[in-house]
């Protein structure tokens, strides 16, 4: 039986990915939404550990900077993360035909 990750080390490994991928340091992200430089570092690697969990202000500023959005840090299903991060960075007419797919797979229409 698969166990199921907790809240915080979701949020924690969510953020430890996207930094990465991003080729930015615990520090640099910090300090680039606002943190001290003193206590950057450590701030963000408590928030990867699970040890805190960030105010969702703080959350969504790092989603921000790291071009993503905010959901994604928080959602419990990977595949519809990596989705939401796909979809988060298509223009337009890639979102109107992401849409359009998932309208064709389950049969369901858009509500407005």
């Amino acid at each position: 039986m698969v166990k199921p990750k907790s809240p915080k080390s979701l949020f924690g490994r969510r953020l430890r990915e996207a930094r990465e991928s991003a080729g930015i340091s615990q520090y640099k992200l910090g300090v680039i939404i606002g943190f001290d430089e003193g206590s950057s570092s450590a701030r963000m690697s408590r928030y990867e550990a699970g040890i805190h969990s960030p105010p969702f202000q703080v959350a969504e500023q790092i989603a921000k900077k790291l071009k993503l959005p905010v959901a994604y840090f928080y959602c419990s299903d990977d595949r519809l993360a990596e989705i939401m991060r796909l979809y988060h960075l298509t223009h337009e007419k890639g979102r109107a035909a992401i849409l359009e797919c998932a309208i064709h797979q389950t049969g369901f229409e858009f509500v407005k």
